[in-house]
């Protein structure tokens, strides 16, 4: 049996003699074996603010751990944090009242057994390029503060050693640590509204992790990041649209302007943009300065769904699938980023539906993304119903596409 685990105010950690239980969707769940893992080095155990554990007794019924505000000796729920190439199965089970939601993380059921914490979750790429331990180092601030000597007038690489340091941003330490793939924001205006925005969310809502750019970058300032880094880092990847920013195709202008500077003096390396590919015409001209690849954010294939959760501004789901037709058409490779969340995507009716828009788009990969948000923020606006299959048999759909890659970020393309 998976055992409950809690914890108490301070933090401290207690498995409970109920069964654990997960959550898909909004349903409590039994964990089984095929949804569990022993915890992976990289991940971390967090309380949940405001939430009190649901465990499940030998009859088979759910029973809450209620708790007082301010009482130590009470139970709070626990979740984890999964580190890249790990797909979360399941939420934690757990029930709050609370005025405000939860913070945007990716809250993962975590349970115990045989003196050994498990984790709902399954391995879907190779995490070694984003294991922690490559990240954070004590050599870090003096790397950054090099860089930031070296070229003291670019705002775009100060903005980069401030994700780098305050923020943890992997993709803003590889600017730094010269290698692999890393961020170039570009872009402070965005054309969606996503529930779920690392950098800018309604004051009433929950707390934004990180601070959007403020600036519009020059070309000469983009330009000289993106070239140092694509002489210099092995496997080099210069990624427009981060954490940081919004839309990047709405700085069409300049970012194609960096990718035709930059492909004049060096061909070698892989120019990729995150986008939500709503405006098309900017992607085009993105596309056409010599652009590599594009990852494409994605949370359904299905109007209502995907317009409740990005609520975008001047666009609609059929504009992202005639950017990404006009991407293939130009060689570019183009890569889902799926935000995932159990109980949403892994019903039949959102399988269905992704499956057709891989196949009808020509869709190179797919990259799982856990989404952080509060399952009780999403279930209140995006509409979900239907037979769960479950995050495994849905991955497995996924995985019967002939040709389709399966990971959980981005590669160079040659």
């Amino acid at each position: 049996m998976y055992k409950l685990l809690y914890a108490d105010e301070k933090g401290r950690m207690f498995d409970h003699d109920l069964a654990a239980v997960g959550r898909t969707g909004n349903r409590l769940v039994e964990i089984i074996d095929e949804d569990m893992i022993e915890l992976p080095e990289g991940a971390s155990l967090m309380l949940l603010p405001d939430s009190a554990p649901v465990g499940m007794n030998n009859q088979g019924e759910f029973k809450l751990l209620e708790f007082t505000p301010g009482d130590r000796s009470k139970a709070r729920a626990v979740g984890a944090l999964l580190p890249q190439g790990y797909t979360r199965t399941l939420l934690p089970g757990y029930r709050r009242k609370a005025d405000r939601p939860l913070p945007l993380y990716g809250y993962t059921a975590v349970a115990f057994r045989d003196d050994k914490v498990f984790v709902a979750a399954m391995p879907t790429d190779d995490p070694d390029r984003w294991d922690p331990k490559h990240y954070n180092s004590k050599d870090l601030p003096g790397l950054v503060q090099r860089r930031l000597n070296q070229n003291p007038e670019n705002r775009v690489l100060a903005q980069l050693a401030r994700c780098a340091l305050d923020y943890g941003c992997f993709t803003a330490q590889n600017i730094f640590y010269t290698r692999w793939e890393g961020g170039l924001p570009m872009s402070p205006v965005c054309n969606a509204r996503c529930l779920g925005c690392i950098s800018l969310q309604p004051a009433e809502c929950c707390p934004s992790p990180q601070s959007r750019l403020t600036f519009r970058p020059t070309v000469e300032e983009a330009t000289q990041i993106a070239l140092h880094h694509l002489y210099n880092a092995p496997d080099a990847i210069i990624s427009f649209g981060q954490g940081c920013e919004g839309e990047p195709a709405l700085a069409a202008d300049d970012i194609a302007r960096v990718v035709g500077k930059v492909r004049q003096k060096i061909n070698s390396g892989t120019i990729n943009i995150n986008s939500n590919a709503g405006y098309t015409r900017g992607i085009e001209q993105i596309c056409n300065a010599g652009l590599n690849s594009i990852r494409v954010s994605l949370i359904s294939a299905r109007d209502e769904v995907y317009n409740a959760y990005y609520r975008p501004r001047d666009y609609s789901l059929a504009d992202v699938a005639r950017s990404i037709r006009i991407a293939r058409s130009m060689g570019v490779y183009v890569s889902l980023n799926l935000l995932v969340l159990p109980g949403l995507n892994d019903t039949v009716e959102e399988t269905n539906a992704i499956v057709k828009f891989i196949e009808s788009n020509d869709i190179n990969k797919v990259q799982l993304r856990n989404l952080n948000i509060d399952p009780d923020l999403l279930g209140c606006v995006v509409p979900t119903q239907g037979e769960i299959i479950g995050i495994p048999q849905f991955v497995g759909r996924l995985r019967s596409i002939t040709s389709l890659e399966i990971g959980n970020y981005s590669r160079p393309v040659m």
